[in-house]
């Protein structure tokens, strides 16, 4: 993109594309949210890449011809200030060393994601029947029935964005959301995005900068705590 490009413009231009987008009957809600409504200075937990993963759960198999360890059973895996619940969590490791992770739900409990935000006492939590972390981009996909929270401290909820597919960018501070049948319900049929987003005038918000606005993606990267 063009450095000249004014953030004004581009926010007319993503009003614009709102607008067709609209006209055109698209079936399916799909926002980008700069990490709901603060100031985008503060990423994800940038020495989480460089920790040790550590895993704990009731059996683990290792697969020598996939290189992938499969752990099942009450799994809790952590890495740094990531923590990742889930009935079973699929490990593997690249080349260059970088760790993936996929925890998965087959039951009524829903797979678990929690982070902290560097340099800010904030924490980025989520839950959904799987959750994909890649250790090389710093990027977690929830996937059916996803939520994400942003909390301040451990307890204090500022924002929620609830979708079919919710992807954290937390090398940006990005998110995008997306729509699907799993999140339908009463009020809801077709299953749209749904956000609840703190004013940052609340008492509660506690950084300064730019409100996050809701507005189309180009593309797609990619209940409660056990």
């Amino acid at each position: 993109m063009n450095e000249s490009f004014s953030r004004f413009d581009l926010g007319r231009a993503r009003a614009s594309l709102a607008r067709r987008a609209v006209r055109a009957g698209l079936t399916a809600a799909l926002v980008a949210l700069p990490c709901f409504g603060v100031a985008p200075l503060a990423h994800a937990e940038r020495a989480d890449r460089d920790k040790p993963l550590n895993i704990e759960a009731d059996n683990m198999t290792y697969d020598d011809l996939k290189q992938i360890n499969i752990f099942t059973g009450h799994v809790v895996a952590t890495k740094g200030t990531i923590v990742i619940r889930a009935d079973r969590v699929d490990v593997t490791q690249d080349p260059q060393g970088y760790q993936y992770a996929v925890g998965t739900s087959s039951g009524k409990n829903l797979s678990y994601f929690r982070q902290k935000r560097d340099g800010v006492d904030e924490y980025i939590e989520g839950t959904a029947v799987q959750i994909n972390y890649d250790g090389k981009q710093d990027l977690t996909t929830l996937t059916t029935n996803a939520t994400v929270r942003r909390l301040q401290g451990l307890s204090t909820l500022m924002d929620e964005v609830h979708g079919s597919v919710i992807t954290y960018d937390g090398q940006n501070d990005f998110y995008t959301a997306k729509a699907g049948k799993d999140v339908a319900g009463p009020g809801n049929p077709s299953g749209r995005v749904r956000a609840m987003l703190s004013p940052k005038s609340g008492g509660a918000a506690p950084l300064n900068g730019a409100s996050a606005t809701l507005a189309p993606s180009p593309q797609i990267q990619g209940t409660l705590p056990q």
